[in-house]
């Protein structure tokens, strides 16, 4: 059942309660942080020297501690702006793929070696054929 908006709620400017909100709201996205905003942050943070100035500066940023920390582990562990997105892959399936790959290269040179032995044949044939024919007396003499 469809719930309709009479015309005198309309005019009052009142909704019922039961209507759906019709606005939509933004979905949050993940927020993304360059390797060099990182390092500034860092760079700044270490050169607080009063309290609460580091609380500040996270809260300016609209940043956690845990960022910070995080960010000067990969700083000292020289990893920063080296990170890949997702799961590394697992060393099954990489050297999986690449024996399929050699695989599927070797039985495309097997399949064009075969026709050229093929070939090789007919022509060893016609060849045979042509030295039999008794019609043919410049070969055999």
């Amino acid at each position: 059942m469809i719930n309709r908006i009479s015309t005198s709620s309309k005019q009052n400017g009142r909704v019922p309660k039961d209507m759906p909100d019709p606005e939509v709201t933004p979905r949050a996205s993940r927020r993304r942080f360059s390797a060099a905003y990182k390092r500034r942050i860092v760079a700044e943070a270490d050169a607080c020297t009063r309290p609460g100035e580091i609380g500040a500066l996270l809260r300016r940023e609209g940043l956690y501690s845990s960022n910070l920390s995080n960010w000067r582990r990969q700083i000292a562990a020289g990893t920063l702006g080296k990170q890949q997105c997702g799961r590394p892959a697992e060393p099954l399936a990489t050297e999986n793929a690449q024996l399929r790959q050699e695989n599927e290269r070797l039985r495309r040179e097997l399949e064009k070696t075969q026709l050229i032995v093929e070939a090789q044949k007919k022509l060893a044939q016609v060849l045979n054929l042509m030295s039999d024919d008794p019609t043919d007396r410049s070969v055999s003499e």
